[in-house]
């Protein structure tokens, strides 16, 4: 307790005290049984008030309670992640946080636990040369090193011990990279070699502090002050700088470009770009290398119409209102949702078994995923590990304020670190269940992201099956199947972007991953406000959405990294190829068909694979050593959904960069140390370490443990329906098993009857 707070406590304890001994020196002179009476109903009216208080604000028990660990901190955070803070309400009981202080490994895959974090901390802390100053050591990232994967793949709950504990570590010491294996039992750090160029992924630290950093810097405030903007209602952000050649190399330096924007009447700052303003900062320093102002004709929009919290749209002299809508919440059977959650990661439901978990740069990891074969009984592997690798997302203006413009949200930003909680009910249905993702700060110590990934089952009215017969036949028969999946979420708020990525398993053994775009669009300050003010010809880079504001065209790249185990850890990719069949003359009344051809790839070369609309095939990944019992090789096959190719020049440094996205498909032999697409460091790399370059090696794949990389993407032009907000838009594949049923596990599924059904009365 401060000298302040036990100052205040003995002045309180002395007005209470005089408060009690006044009115007992008053009632002396009255009736004994009296005063006896009048001190009960004031013991009583206190206990009373004592009562109603504490229910009201869940006071704590005792004032000398001890205070909340550095886990929770003061209002829900620490220094060390001040993104994910919450300032305490006032007269509002603080919401309940998991706590994962007590948390214990029961899988080989589970992510670090809070004390194994704490452990890594001191032993980095300790090594030299962190030694020396282990207050100059920034932890950049810290996560599970994971068992070999044979290891992982025999081990069995119960029969089996986990095996060792260990971590990899990204950390930066007096302007120099490392990379550290940590054994968390024996003690022992490693070093390991570190990538030829870039640099580690940012902390939230930084970000944090990137964001007040040009306010530091005098020429910059005078630059705010002369575009007529209040420094108080100016935000910066953080841009990912990227490489562009020779003439912008770092020289050992570490660089952010800052943008800002005027917060004044709107929480949409984005919408009020201050444009052609950019600033170069050192990220190590803190300091402000140059200022770029290239567009102080260009007015800042007006905050006009640009506003989109319902509480301040919430206007009763709107002419037309809201639409009003009221989102069904799919309500749990009696006994509980049909998917169960145990030791903290692993999943069930409907014959599926996964490992589920947060990951600070891939955002949700799912591992060893399994269905239960309905007609042997048998638990059959599908895939190992799948997760999301790498984001690319290029803007189209060639300009000196837009060309950087170039971001690989998972190796320069983190996915998971972006990831904020969801919000029940409007996120995820109202039986989801939620798991938490414990992170590093910068400092090394643990803090917890909570809600950020919810399991829930999804029914929308789907038909997974279905047949009538024809009253033709004379029998009455009308079979069919509701279509419930299974769902495990996250949203990652990458700035003005908001990435839904979802995980739905299905009752045919189908899994189908899809990302939804959301958020609000990155804009540019323009001088007009009229398309009959543009040149002819001009070119403005997009769309004039708005008075003043232009929406940037721009790409998003996803790209997947699928390590698959069909039935099996060794596998080969076929790829079956469509074409038409011309007829021998007299062979058919036909003059062609389409037929399919098979082709096994033998090596990575063969296996890229650019999409074509007029050239289909089906793409399968087979176990060749097991077959059906009609011959067939059991196999799943990814089916693409609509999707975008990037159109840059190859030679482009961004697209050099961002290489993993020339084509939709590839295949590499498994590689524990080949998961990020872009590189283990990707801010300001200059692409040499890529799954582009790994797959040039051109290594065997037949019949290999493999691993399977899809890239989804959009094109967007933005329209005026982006303003000021941008409603979700979504894409998708599948992977989706070819032969390695029997026959179709829906068959097995139990038909939804009319007593199952919710009963809805219709009022006038």
């Amino acid at each position: 307790m401060s000298e302040s707070d036990a100052a205040c406590t003995q002045t309180a304890r002395a007005q209470l005290s005089s408060r009690s001994r006044a009115p007992l020196a008053e009632l002396a002179p009255m009736d004994y049984s009296t005063s006896l009476l009048r001190l009960t109903f004031l013991a009583l009216g206190a206990a009373l008030i004592l009562l109603v208080t504490r229910s009201a604000f869940r006071l704590p028990l005792a004032i000398d309670a001890p205070a909340a660990s550095f886990l929770h901190g003061s209002g829900g955070c620490t220094r060390f992640s001040p993104w994910a803070c919450r300032p305490p309400r006032t007269g509002k009981s603080p919401p309940r946080r998991s706590s994962h202080e007590s948390d214990v490994p029961r899988h080989p895959l589970d992510p670090l636990t809070v004390t194994e974090i704490s452990r890594a901390r001191e032993l980095l802390r300790a090594h030299p040369p962190f030694a020396s100053a282990p207050s100059a050591l920034v932890v950049h990232a810290l996560a599970l090193d994971e068992p070999d994967k044979p290891a992982v793949r025999r081990w069995r709950k119960g029969a089996h011990a986990l095996p060792p504990r260990r971590a990899v570590a990204v950390v930066r010491f007096r302007g120099e990279s490392h990379v550290l294996a940590l054994d968390l039992a024996t003690g022992s750090v490693t070093p390991l070699p570190t990538p030829a160029s870039g640099y580690p992924t940012m902390t939230m630290d930084e970000m944090t502090a990137l964001c007040a950093a040009p306010f530091s810097d005098p020429a910059f405030n005078a630059t705010i002050l002369r575009r007529g903007v209040r420094l108080a209602d100016v935000a910066c952000l953080p841009i990912s700088p990227g490489w562009y050649g020779p003439a912008e190399d770092d020289g050992g330096r570490r660089f952010i470009k800052s943008q800002c924007y005027s917060t004044e009447g709107t929480a949409n700052f984005y919408m009020r770009p201050i444009e052609g303003l950019t600033v170069l900062i050192d990220m190590d320093t803190g300091k402000v290398v140059h200022i770029s102002d290239r567009g102080a004709g260009i007015p800042i929009p007006a905050a006009k119409n640009t506003e989109y919290r319902h509480a301040a749209n919430d206007d009763a002299d709107d002419k037309f209102g809201y639409q009003t809508v009221r989102a069904p919440s799919m309500e749990p059977a009696p006994e509980g949702p049909g998917f169960e959650v145990s030791d903290g990661h692993t999943v069930r439901w409907a014959g599926w078994e996964f490992h589920l978990k947060a990951d600070a740069r891939a955002g949700l990891i799912v591992s060893r995923a399994t269905v239960q074969d309905p007609a042997t009984g048998a638990r059959r592997e599908v895939m190992y590990k799948g997760m999301a690798s790498e984001l690319f997302v290029p803007y189209m203006d060639p300009t000196e304020a837009w060309y950087f413009k170039t971001y690989m949200d998972a190796g320069e930003y983190g996915f998971g670190l972006q990831a904020m909680p969801l919000v029940p009910l409007n996120d995820c249905p109202r039986h989801a269940r939620y798991m938490d993702g414990v992170f590093v700060a910068a400092d090394g110590r643990p803090y917890v992201r909570e809600k950020m990934i919810c399991v829930f089952e999804r029914y929308a009215g789907d038909i997974a099956w279905r047949h009538s017969e024809s009253p033709i036949t004379g029998m009455d028969i009308r079979e069919s199947r509701a279509k419930v999946t299974l769902v495990a979420r996250m949203a990652a708020s990458v700035a003005n972007y908001d990435y839904i990525v979802d995980w739905e398993f299905q009752t045919d053994g189908l899994i189908r991953i899809k990302v939804g775009l959301s958020g609000i669009l990155m804009v540019k300050g323009s001088p007009y406000s009229h398309m009959n003010q543009v040149r002819k010809n001009e070119e403005m880079h997009g769309t004039l959405l708005s008075e003043n504001i232009i929406g940037v065209i721009h790409d998003h790249y996803v790209t997947f990294r699928l390590d698959m185990d069909v039935d099996g850890a060794d596998n080969s990719f076929v790829r079956v190829d469509m074409a038409r069949q011309d007829t021998a003359p007299g062979e058919s009344p036909r003059r062609s068909y389409l037929k399919a051809t098979r082709h096994v790839a033998s090596t990575e070369k063969d296996a890229k694979v650019r999409l074509k609309l007029y050239e289909p095939a089906e793409f399968h990944v087979i176990n060749p050593t097991k077959k059906t019992r009609v011959g067939n090789p059991v196999g799943y096959k990814v089916v693409p959904a609509g999707t975008a190719a990037s159109l840059l020049d190859p030679e482009d440094p961004p697209q050099k960069r961002g290489a993993f996205t020339n084509n939709q498909i590839w295949v590499t032999p498994y590689n524990k140390s080949e998961e990020w697409a872009g590189g283990l460091f990707v801010y300001q790399s200059k692409g040499e370490d890529t799954l582009a370059t790994w797959s040039e090696r051109d290594r065997p794949i037949e019949n290999k443990d493999l691993v399977l990389w899809y890239t989804l993407g959009f094109h967007h032009i933005p329209c005026q329906e982006d303003f000021p907000i941008m409603p979700t838009v979504s894409s998708s594949f599948d992977l989706k098993p070819v032969n390695f049923f029997e026959s179709n596990p829906i068959l097995k599924q139990r038909p939804t009857m009319e007593k199952d059904l919710p009963v809805c009365v219709v009022t006038g």
